[in-house]
């Protein structure tokens, strides 16, 4: 399996819904198409909200996994 090339991170571990997602929104912004940003989030609804608005946006989600009672997911910018 490749490994993937994550070009940022941001850890949104104790940020309440909405504004987990628009965090990530406005980094996916200042990246450049086809990067890959990772997201820290907790469990509930960030992820579910986060991912599904994510994917609502056009962007790709790459990979999803629980990790240390929280969320990790690989998103790849594509606009």
């Amino acid at each position: 399996m490749d490994e993937i090339n994550i070009d940022q991170t941001l850890d949104l571990k104790g940020v309440s819904c909405p504004m987990n997602f628009v965090k990530t929104k406005l980094k996916l912004e200042e990246m450049a198409n086809n990067e890959v940003l990772e997201v820290i989030l907790d469990d509930g609804d960030p992820i579910k909200n986060v991912t599904g608005s994510v994917k609502e946006e056009g962007h790709q989600i790459l990979k999803v996994e629980k990790t240390d009672g929280c969320w990790r997911i690989l998103v790849r910018k594509c606009l």
